[in-house]
Formats: C-alpha cells, sequence, structure tokens
C-alpha cells in the first residue's frame, strides 16, 4: 500500500533520496507536518524505525535569498560537535528530487515552549533558568570562530548591518499589503544612523525560546537549537538583539495567540542583555540601534506572512491575526530608537 499524500513532499522521491543516503533506511516512508511554516515547512519523517526532521521552503512565492535550506544545513552540520546544541545532519537536498531544496536532519526528542500555557507546567525559577540557559547557548555561539567550523565564507560581516537595513526594507517592498509610515520611517532612521558593527561572529538570526528543543526533565538543559535558515556571519548584538525584540508583548500576533517568549513571567530584556554581557563579554553599545533594526526585521517577517496569509499560502492555524503585528511592531522599533518621528 503507498503512503497517503502529503502536501509539500513527494514522498516515493524521498523514499528513493533516503535509501541512496542514509544507511539502514528500511522504506516504507511516513510524513506528517509539524510546522505549517510561518516561515518553513517542517515534517516529520520515519520508516517506522528512525525518525528525522524534514525542513523545506513554504508554498507558494518566495522572497529572494530567504529560506535557503542548503545554508541552513551548512551552517548546522558545521556547528555539529560544537558548544552549541543541533540536531545531528543526515543530508540536503536541491530542487531536482521534488521541486525544492530541503534538509533532513535527526529528530530530537525534548519539549518546546511555545505558548503561556507550555510555561505553565514550570515553576517561575525554571522559567527564568531556561531563559538564562538560551542567552548562554548564544553567547557560546557567538563564540564559535567561524574559521574553525568551516564557514570562514558563510557571509560578509563588514557592512552587515547596512545590508540589513536594505535587505529588509527590499523585503518590504516585496511583501507589503498596505501602507503603514510607521515602517518607512523606521527604515528612515536606521538608514540615516547605522554604525559601524560591533563585531562578527555566526549569528542565528532568529534566537527565540521556541527555536530550541529542551530537555523535558530540566528546562535549562537545551538539546538542539533549530531553524536556522536566517544564519549568516554576522554583528553578534544583531542576533541579542532579535532575541529580546522577541519578549515584547507585539510579537504574541505573529505566533497566533499568548507566545511563551512574550510571557510576563520570563526575565525582563534588560536582565537579559546583562546576562549576555556577562557570558559573551561584549560592550553593549549602540544596542538601541540594533534593537531597532530587530523591531524592523520582525515587523517585515510578519507582514511576509500575512501575506502568504492573504495568498492562502499558508498551511495551519493562528495565521489570521499576523498581520496586527506589523505596525506595532515599527512603533516599537521607533521607542527603541527614542521614540520620536
Amino acid at each position: 500500500m503507498s503512503a497517503p499524500a502529503v502536501e509539500g513532499l513527494d514522498l516515493a522521491a524521498l523514499d528513493r533520496f533516503l535509501s541512496e543516503r542514509v544507511p539502514g533506511y528500511a522504506g516504507g516512508l511516513r510524513a506528517e507536518l509539524v510546522s505549517g511554516g510561518r516561515s518553513n515547512l517542517t515534517f516529520r519523517l520515519t520508516d517506522g524505525t528512525s525518525t528525522w526532521i524534514l525542513r523545506r521552503p513554504p508554498l507558494g512565492t518566495l522572497t529572494p535569498s530567504a529560506h535557503d535550506m542548503v545554508r541552513e544545513y551548512r551552517v548546522v552540520a558545521a556547528l555539529h560537535g560544537t558548544a552549541v546544541p543541533v540536531a545531528r545532519p543526515v543530508a540536503v537536498g536541491d530542487a531536482g528530487v521534488f521541486g525544492v531544496p530541503f534538509a533532513v536532519v535527526e529528530n530530537v526528542p525534548g519539549s518546546v515552549l511555545r505558548s503561556e500555557d507550555d510555561l505553565a507546567a514550570l515553576s517561575d525559577a525554571d522559567v527564568h533558568r531556561c531563559a538564562f540557559a538560551l542567552v548562554d547557548t548564544l553567547a557560546a555561539l557567538h563564540a564559535v570562530d567561524p574559521a574553525e567550523v568551516g564557514l570562514a565564507d558563510f557571509g560578509r560581516p563588514e557592512g552587515y548591518l547596512r545590508r540589513q537595513v536594505r535587505r529588509w526594507y527590499g523585503q518590504w517592498e516585496r511583501v507589503r499589503t498596505r501602507d503603514l509610515p510607521d515602517v518607512e520611517t523606521l527604515h528612515a532612521r536606521l538608514d540615516a544612523g547605522c554604525p559601524a558593527e560591533s563585531g562578527a561572529a555566526v549569528v542565528h538570526g532568529d534566537f527565540r525560546v521556541d527555536n530550541a528543543i529542551l530537555d523535558p526533565d530540566d528546562p535549562a538543559r537545551i538539546r538542539a537549537v533549530v531553524d536556522w535558515e536566517m544564519a549568516t556571519l554576522g554583528d553578534p548584538l544583531a542576533d541579542l538583539a532579535v532575541h529580546l525584540a522577541y519578549g515584547d508583548p507585539a510579537f504574541a500576533h505573529v505566533l497566533g495567540g499568548s507566545a511563551a517568549s512574550t510571557s510576563p513571567r520570563m526575565p525582563s530584556a534588560d536582565e537579559l542583555a546583562q546576562r549576555y554581557a556577562g557570558a559573551a563579554g561584549r560592550d553593549l553599545s549602540h544596542l538601541e540601534f540594533h534593537l531597532a533594526l530587530a523591531y524592523f526585521k520582525i515587523a517585515v517577517i510578519a507582514e511576509g506572512i500575512h501575506q502568504r496569509h492573504l495568498r492562502g499560502d499558508t498551511r495551519g492555524d493562528g495565521f489570521g491575526s499576523v498581520g496586527a503585528a506589523t505596525g506595532p511592531l515599527a512603533a516599537a522599533g521607533l521607542h527603541a530608537l527614542g521614540g520620536a518621528r
């Protein structure tokens, strides 16, 4: 009996691919959608004996440079075996297999804190331990020497901030569905006040609590950091700022409701920033600019999800409210720069 069809995958093509690439693959592939893709689509694959995770770009038209599965796989493979916990890389496939590039890694069992309901099972002390462990992991990532793990050419750290401002405004022009003056004003102020980079490191680009798989018995033990599609070489403070911006209540709409990262039970942004400064030994000068840039990026991401939802290219629940986050996130970015418009 053939496996049931799964939208977004060609199971017959994947069966052939895995049989050629994975020793001991037993065949009889089954797949289920794990995440409906506010960004990429994530599937769990099994042959009845082993289980893997497959990531592919979302359905529909893609924005340039986004959803690069080959880059995501490369950084995971490079970081495997370092102090940064990642899933074991298994295989990467190009568009010739079933139409889009994709990456396959091991399935890492554990818990993921996506919502405030998920946090309810944890004590306040464990919530703080988890949050600080995440910041320590981010500092560990930024301590990795790119050249030592084969990532010396993974990006261009010089001019990173200027390129980020330009790139994300280009994304905005492609995904915008309406006129939002705060987005335009925020971009103009970022463009006019871009500082020099604070340093260079491997940056995750989307580091937040629900992009980490935790030990169910100890939420301060991180088993794997996932979703590396936006990773590159860049300014580590920009990576920290994205993590801090995900704590803003406006971000809850992007995840369809009460996000764990926005819970008032989490440490404050100042507490997290100071924890990072101590763990990484970095000066936090110009953090206001980095925070504003982080809000700009997340606002554009929210608008991109909103655009895909309007086109009917999203799968799963919770997408109807994402568009409500774009304006407030841009306004928060302006506030980070001092509030003047």
